[in-house]
C-alpha cells in the first residue's frame, strides 16, 4: 500500500510564498492602496504643494503583493482620479505604472530594500523614471503645465531662459525627488505596520514600529528639505 507523498512547506522567504498571495489580502489591500494614492493626490492638489502623494498605496502593493499588481493599482487610481477631478490624470497612468514596476522588481529582484542606503537609492531611481516618463507628457500633452504646484517652479526655470522642456525636467525632477522619497519611507513605515505573517519573506529592511515610524519621519523631513530648495528658487526668481 502506498502513502500520497507529503507536500513539504515552502521555506520562508521562498519565492513560492510570494506566488501564493492569499486572494483574501489581493482584494483587501487594493482598494485600500488606491484609496490612500486618490486621499494623496487629492490633499497635494487642494493645498497646491508641490509634490503629488499619489502613489504611496503604489509602493505598498508593488512591495507586498508584486509589481504588476502595483501597477494595477496605478492604473486604478488615475482612473479613480479622473472620475472625480476630470481626465488630467489619465495620461500619468503611465508614470504610476513605471514607478510600480521600479519599486516592485526593486525590492524583489534587484535587492534594493535591504538596507536603508539601498532603499533611499530606489526612491531616487523611481523619481528619476517618473520624470522621464512624465515630462514627456507635461510637454506634449498640457503644453508645459497641469495645474499642479510644480507649475510655479516650471515658470521659474522658463524666466531664467531655460527652454521649456528643460524647464519641465528640472521642475519634475526636483518635486518627483521629494514626493519619491516621503512616499517610499511613508510606504515602509506602513508594511512594517502590517503582519508579520504577510512581509516576512520580503526582502525589505526589517524594523521596529518605532523604528518605521522614525524611518518615514527622516523621509518626510528630507522631501521637505527638497520642497524648501523649491520654496527658495521660486522666491529668489520672485524678488
Amino acid at each position: 500500500m502506498t502513502t500520497a507523498p507529503v507536500a513539504s512547506a515552502p521555506k520562508k522567504g521562498s519565492r513560492l510564498n510570494r506566488n501564493n498571495i492569499p486572494t483574501t489580502l489581493i482584494v483587501t489591500l487594493i482598494p485600500v492602496c488606491v484609496a490612500l494614492n486618490i486621499v494623496g493626490g487629492y490633499i497635494a492638489s487642494a493645498l497646491r504643494l508641490p509634490v503629488y502623494l499619489d502613489m504611496i498605496g503604489t509602493a505598498i502593493s508593488a512591495i507586498v503583493l508584486g509589481p504588476w499588481w502595483g501597477a494595477l493599482v496605478g492604473v486604478l487610481t488615475n482612473g479613480g482620479s479622473a472620475l472625480i477631478s476630470g481626465p488630467v490624470s489619465l495620461p500619468f497612468a503611465l508614470v504610476n505604472i513605471v514607478g510600480a514596476l521600479i519599486w516592485g522588481y526593486g525590492v524583489r529582484s534587484w535587492k534594493l530594500g535591504r538596507t536603508i542606503p539601498r532603499f533611499f537609492l530606489l526612491n531616487v531611481i523611481v523619481a528619476v523614471a517618473c520624470t522621464i516618463v512624465a515630462a514627456p507628457i507635461i510637454v506634449l500633452v498640457f503644453g508645459g503645465a497641469t495645474g499642479n504646484g510644480a507649475d510655479a517652479l516650471t515658470g521659474t526655470f522658463l524666466a531664467v531662459g531655460q527652454n521649456l522642456v528643460g524647464s519641465v525636467f528640472s521642475s519634475n525632477i526636483l518635486t518627483s525627488l521629494a514626493d519619491k522619497i516621503i512616499g517610499g519611507f511613508v510606504a515602509l513605515a506602513i508594511i512594517e505596520a502590517l503582519p508579520k505573517s504577510l512581509t516576512a519573506d520580503i526582502d525589505i529592511v526589517k524594523a521596529t514600529p518605532l523604528k518605521g515610524i522614525l524611518l518615514a519621519v527622516a523621509g518626510v523631513v528630507v522631501g521637505v528639505l527638497i520642497i524648501v530648495v523649491f520654496l527658495a528658487i521660486n522666491a529668489g526668481a520672485s524678488a
